[in-house]
C-alpha cells in the first residue's frame, strides 16, 4: 500500500493526485505505441516543491520499499517515466525557478523543473545561448541532464553532457548532494556528476542545475543540398567537415519524408530535386564568415555529385525548413510503431544505410530514415505493419547488430529506458553490465528509484 497519509504531510494536500482521471497525463510519455509499457494500477502522483520534500518521499519511499518513478516533461520516447509498478510518480513541475543568468561567468543556474522554453528565454534575454536543443522545448532541465539529451545541434556544439558544471541532487535513500560548481576545470575526487548525467533517473533526481553558456551567433543560414544518390550525399559529410567547415547541424533525410511531412502541416518543401538530402544549418560569428563558409560548402556539395544547393538567409525561410523538419516525428507517428536510435562512427553511416536497407529487402519492407548525419545517429522508422506480420522484433534485431557490427550502438540520444532493456545483453559484455548495477546497487540499495529501467 501506498502511504498516502504521510506524502500529504510532506508536500500538503493539493499536491498528492490519487484519482485516476487527473493522473492519466502522468502515465505515458512520448514512446511510439507499438513499445509503449503499460502503466500499473495503483499509482500515485506526488508533485514536491524543493529538494528537501523530495529527500523526505524518498526516505518515506525506502521505509516501505515503495517505487518512485522521477518524472520531468514527459518528453521521451523509451517509457523511462512510465510506473510500471505500483507506487508513486515524482514530477518535478513545481521546481521551475532559474534562479541566475551569470554573464561574467557565463553560466546558467536553473531548477529541474524548468523547462527548455523557459531556459532559452532567459538565456537568450541576456544575449546569450545555450546550445543544445533536443528538440521538443516541453523537455525539463533535469531530464535533459538524466537522458544527456542530443539533438540536432551535436555537430557543433556536443549534447547536454557538455554544458553541466554542477548540479544539486537528491539521492534515492533521501541525502541532498552538491556536485561541481560555476567551474572550468575540476580534478577533486572522482567525478559523481558524470555518473548522473544520462543515469535516466536510476542513481538520483536532478534539483537543480549549473550549465555553460556561449555567446550568440551573429549570423545563420540553412542550406537544403540534394543528391540522386544516397551514397553520395553521405559521402559529402566529412568533406565538409575536413574543410575546417563545423555546421551547426548536419541531417539526413529523403525528399519524399518531406513532402509527406510539409503536406501534413499544410506547407511546401522547397527542395525539389534529388532523392536523398541534407539539411545544415549554419550559424558564424557574423555575415562575411557565413557567406564565405556557405560558398565553400555549396563547391564540395557540387564536387561531391549535389543536383541542387538551396540556401535560406531570411528568418522565415529558415524557420519553415526547420519546421517542417522538426514535424517529421508528429507527421509519421501514426503509421510507426517505433523509431530507433541506432549511432555509429560517422564515417560508417553510408554502410549503416545499406544495411537497413538489406533488411527491408529481406523482410519486403520499407524502413524510412532520418538522422544526425554529423554525428552519426539515424532514426529508422518501424511501421505497425511490421508488427502486424510479426517482423518487428527480427527486424529490429538485425538494424541493432547491425549497428553494433559496425562499432555502433543501440542507443545514441533516447536512451535505453524500458523498451530497450532487452537489447542489453547485446550492448555489453557480462562484466560491464555487472559494474553497472553494482554501481546503481550502491546508490540504491532498496532499488525504489525508476525501476527496471535504463540497465537492469
Amino acid at each position: 500500500m501506498i502511504n498516502v497519509d504521510a506524502l500529504k504531510r510532506i508536500v500538503g494536500d493539493d499536491y498528492v493526485v490519487t484519482k485516476r482521471d487527473q493522473i492519466q497525463g502522468y502515465l505515458a510519455d512520448e514512446t511510439y505505441l507499438g513499445v509503449l509499457p503499460k502503466p500499473a494500477e495503483n499509482v500515485v502522483v506526488v508533485k514536491p516543491a524543493n529538494p528537501e520534500e523530495i529527500s523526505a518521499v524518498l526516505k518515506l519511499a525506502n521505509e516501505e520499499k515503495t517505487p518512485v518513478y522521477p518524472r520531468g516533461g514527459g518528453t521521451g520516447l523509451v517509457g523511462a517515466a512510465v510506473p510500471t509498478r505500483d507506487g508513486i510518480v515524482l514530477s518535478l513541475e513545481r521546481l521551475d525557478k532559474v534562479i541566475e543568468v551569470d554573464k561574467d561567468n557565463m553560466m546558467v543556474v536553473a531548477e529541474g523543473g524548468v523547462t527548455l522554453e523557459q531556459l532559452l528565454h532567459e538565456v537568450e534575454a541576456n544575449d546569450l545561448l545555450f546550445p543544445p536543443h533536443p528538440g521538443d522545448e516541453g523537455a525539463q532541465v533535469g531530464g535533459m541532464i538524466a537522458c544527456n539529451a542530443g539533438g540536432t545541434r551535436a555537430v557543433k556544439y556536443g549534447v547536454v553532457r557538455n554544458y553541466v558544471k554542477g548540479l544539486e541532487v537528491v539521492l534515492p535513500t533521501g541525502e541532498i548532494v552538491q556536485m561541481g560548481g560555476k567551474l572550468l576545470k575540476n580534478n577533486t575526487g572522482l567525478d559523481l556528476m558524470h555518473l548522473i548525467i544520462d543515469c535516466e533517473g536510476i542513481l538520483g533526481i536532478i534539483t537543480k542545475a549549473t550549465m555553460r553558456l556561449y555567446p550568440k551567433s551573429g549570423a545563420t543560414a540553412t542550406l537544403v543540398i540534394s543528391f540522386d544518390d544516397r551514397r553520395a550525399a553521405i559521402a559529402t559529410v566529412p568533406k565538409i567537415l575536413q574543410a575546417g567547415i563545423i555546421p551547426l547541424a548536419i541531417e539526413y533525410t529523403e525528399k519524399s519524408l518531406m513532402e509527406d511531412t510539409a503536406a501534413h502541416v499544410n506547407m511546401t518543401w522547397p527542395a525539389k530535386q534529388g532523392s536523398a538530402q541534407l539539411i545544415v544549418i549554419m550559424a558564424e560569428a557574423n555575415e562575411d564568415q557565413l557567406y564565405g563558409m556557405c560558398e565553400q560548402l555549396s563547391e564540395i556539395a557540387e564536387k561531391n555529385g549535389a543536383v541542387d544547393v538551396l540556401m535560406a538567409e531570411t528568418t522565415a525561410e529558415q524557420g519553415e525548413i526547420l519546421k517542417i523538419r522538426s514535424e517529421v516525428g508528429n507527421a509519421v507517428k501514426p503509421k510507426v510503431c517505433d523509431a530507433l536510435d541506432v549511432t555509429v562512427p560517422p564515417a560508417a553511416i553510408s554502410d549503416m544505410l545499406d544495411a537497413i536497407d538489406k533488411v527491408a529487402e529481406k523482410y519486403g519492407i520499407f524502413i524510412p530514415v532520418v538522422g544526425h548525419a554529423g554525428d552519426g545517429n539515424l532514426h529508422p522508422n518501424m511501421f505497425w505493419e511490421y508488427q502486424e506480420k510479426g517482423l518487428l522484433k527480427d527486424a529490429k534485431k538485425e538494424i541493432y547488430e547491425a549497428a553494433i557490427r559496425l562499432g555502433g550502438v543501440i542507443s545514441g540520444e533516447h536512451g535505453v529506458g524500458k523498451t530497450r532493456l532487452e537489447q542489453m545483453e547485446m550492448s555489453f559484455d557480462p562484466k560491464s553490465r555487472e559494474l553497472m548495477c553494482g554501481i546503481k546497487k550502491l546508490f540504491d540499495p532498496n532499488g525504489i528509484l525508476s525501476p527496471d529501467n535504463a540497465i537492469c
